[in-house]
């Protein structure tokens, strides 16, 4: 079976890995390791990297059985390891991509249909989604019907919110970051980490069976 241009990406990607320094990767983020792989948390599921070939894999049973992470997911696991900058830090502070210190604002305005088909898979099912958000990061308030701070990683937190609709207005979901994202991940990765988080959420939402 001929591999896509995304697996091809993902592929070339686990190469470039290997030659960084992962020591410093593991001080940086206090990773979890061993003579074979670090370990990362990426929403609240283990994930492992191969330190001599760069696969990236999650389990659900403690690594007793594996699977290979996908395009979205490896990724966003390499940038931040490998190319977040040196003292990254949180300010506390969200935001909306756009608006994230070191954005180019005249390139990228904000995108408020991005989640649109998505979030109208939510209408009427604010329960399921509530469930997914305390399952993937804790409740928090403010605007939206349904609201949470996700941990994407042990060290960095998304915010995430959602209206749902009725009869004059559609639904609609929109994420804010902190304001210093672009120092742990380029922006496209932003875009590969969200997406990885809807599908995520989606999971875990329609596994629940809640009234």
């Amino acid at each position: 079976m001929s591999l896509s241009n995304y697996e091809i990406m993902r592929n070339r990607m686990r190469k470039e890995f290997v030659k960084y320094d992962q020591e410093k990767m593991i001080k940086k983020f206090n990773l979890n390791f061993d003579k074979d792989y670090l370990y990362l948390d990426f929403l609240c599921r283990n994930y492992r990297i191969d330190r001599k070939n760069g696969t990236v894999e999650w389990s659900k049973d403690g690594f007793l059985s594996a699977s290979e992470a996908d395009y979205n997911e490896s990724m966003t696991i390499y940038d931040v390891l490998c190319y977040s900058k040196d003292g990254c830090h949180l300010s506390g502070n969200f935001c909306p991509l756009h608006m994230a210190k070191g954005m180019v604002r005249t390139l990228y305005g904000g995108d408020t249909k991005l989640f649109q088909n998505t979030a109208v898979k939510f209408q009427g099912r604010t329960k399921q989604l509530a469930h997914a958000c305390s399952v993937l990061g804790k409740p928090a308030g403010g605007a939206g019907d349904v609201a949470a701070v996700l941990q994407a990683f042990p060290f960095l937190p998304v915010m995430f919110q959602y209206w749902d609709g009725d009869d004059e207005f559609l639904p609609n979901m929109k994420f804010m970051f902190d304001e210093n994202i672009l120092d742990y991940m380029h922006f496209e990765t932003v875009q590969f980490m969200t997406f990885h988080i809807l599908k995520r959420i989606e999971e875990t939402a329609f596994e629940y069976s809640g009234t």
